[in-house]
């Protein structure tokens, strides 16, 4: 073993080490450990919210839209999705619209997005049936060739609960378009099949699901759909997929797919996640700086030592690397002590669900913390690399302690 650090590992834990030494040493781990423990938990949080906002939305909305570069409806979105479904790493495509409309229930009127649904897509019915609380998607397709019967509708849950209507009531559609005037010719009423709970709070609070085959008698337009709604098989490759759909379509359609759709939502993330970041890293070195404390009280201490290292044949780096390794083992266990730390938190904020928001402000109302073993590295990382940085001080000035000069005075 070399001297440097069997002399580092023997001045750790010397039991003759003044008190004052003992509890900044102390208070030096304990503070790096919590600062990590912070970073990891700050981390798992970004994580966890960028990952619940886009797996939410993705769950509502395409990971691709296709529509007409001109803004006018598609009356030939069956062609344009067969085209589309044929390209490599499309798993489905289908016509869909987002219309505007008020609805109207017993305890008053909120306004809705008409969202057509293509049941010959069976993705897509199988997505929104997957977020259903109540009720069944069967009626909202069944034809039973009574023409005056109502048609059928699924609403989120935060737009039935503030219309007062659940399975089986009644309530009334009025398209955007006729809002303004004084005919009620697209005013229609319809009876709820069916209540969604996506998790997004923008959907749950707006959508009204409904068939393409009816919506034209919502909107009072003659078109089926308004664009074409693409899911690809990997996400995160969806740029490659969409410029192979803008190829095949030619420049008569806009193809977007959905990180340039939410480009402003999760730059803000990232940058938030950024911020903290620095934030707490900045913790992490005024806890490291009594680490510097501990090292100048520990040379303070064993100048006599390192006198006599000197005139033993000890060079000034040898000695240097004595503090440096004792700051190293400083900052070694307050990162191991850290990352345990924030494991745990993140477990059991896990476990009893601790983060909760108010789903009206941030979309989301709970969050799940995402422990990234990247994230951990990097929060270990960071504090080894500040504890490091910490020793420098005090190490120099190890190595410029003279030995004759100190032993003569003494």
């Amino acid at each position: 073993m070399p001297y440097e650090v069997f002399l580092a590992l023997r001045y750790l834990g010397s039991r003759h080490k003044h008190r004052l030494a003992r509890a900044t040493t102390l208070i030096a781990v304990i503070g790096i450990a919590a600062g990590v423990a912070s970073l990891i938990v700050a981390l798992a949080i970004a994580e966890g919210f960028r990952d619940e906002m886009r797996d939410k939305i993705l769950r509502g909305t395409a990971h691709i839209t296709v529509m007409r570069a001109d803004g006018q409806p598609l009356s030939d979105y069956h062609q344009v999705a067969a085209q589309v479904a044929n390209i490599a790493g499309v798993t489905s495509a289908a016509g869909t619209t987002y219309d505007g409309a008020v609805i109207i229930g017993p305890k008053g009127s909120a306004y809705g997005v008409l969202r057509g649904i293509d049941q010959s897509s069976s993705q897509v019915t199988n997505d929104i049936s997957a977020t259903l609380v109540r009720g069944s998607l069967e009626p909202v397709f069944r034809r039973d060739g009574d023409e005056q019967a109502l048609p059928s509708v699924v609403l989120g849950a935060e737009l039935a609960t503030r219309l007062g209507v659940d399975v089986g009531d009644t309530a009334d559609v009025v398209s955007a378009q006729s809002a303004y005037s004084s005919t009620n010719a697209n005013r229609r009423r319809v009876r709820v099949a069916g209540v969604s709970r996506s998790g997004l709070y923008e959907y749950d609070s707006t959508w009204i699901y409904v068939p393409l085959e009816t919506i034209a008698a919502f909107t009072g337009n003659a078109h089926a759909a308004s664009m074409v709604a693409v899911q690809v098989t990997d996400i995160y490759d969806v740029k490659q997929t969409a410029a192979q759909i803008r190829q095949k379509l030619g420049r008569a359609y806009q193809v977007i797919d959905w990180q340039d759709a939410n480009r402003p939502l999760f730059t803000a993330l990232t940058l938030e996640r950024r911020i903290g970041i620095i934030i707490i890293a900045l913790i992490v070195l005024i806890a490291a700086l009594n680490i510097t404390t501990t090292l100048i009280l520990l040379v303070m201490e064993r100048r006599r030592d390192i006198a006599i290292l000197n005139a033993m044949g000890a060079t000034p780096n040898g000695i240097m690397r004595i503090f440096v390794i004792e700051g190293a083992i400083l900052g070694l266990c307050g990162a191991l002590g850290g990352v345990l730390l924030g494991a745990i938190a993140t477990l059991v904020a896990n476990r009893y669900h601790l983060i909760s928001l108010p789903a009206d402000v941030y979309s989301i109302s709970s969050v799940s913390l995402h422990l990234n073993c990247n994230s951990v590295i990097f929060s270990a990382l960071v504090a080894f690399g500040l504890s490091i940085l910490a020793t420098i001080y005090p190490a120099r000035a190890a190595s410029r302690i003279h030995a004759a000069e100190l032993l003569r005075n003494s």
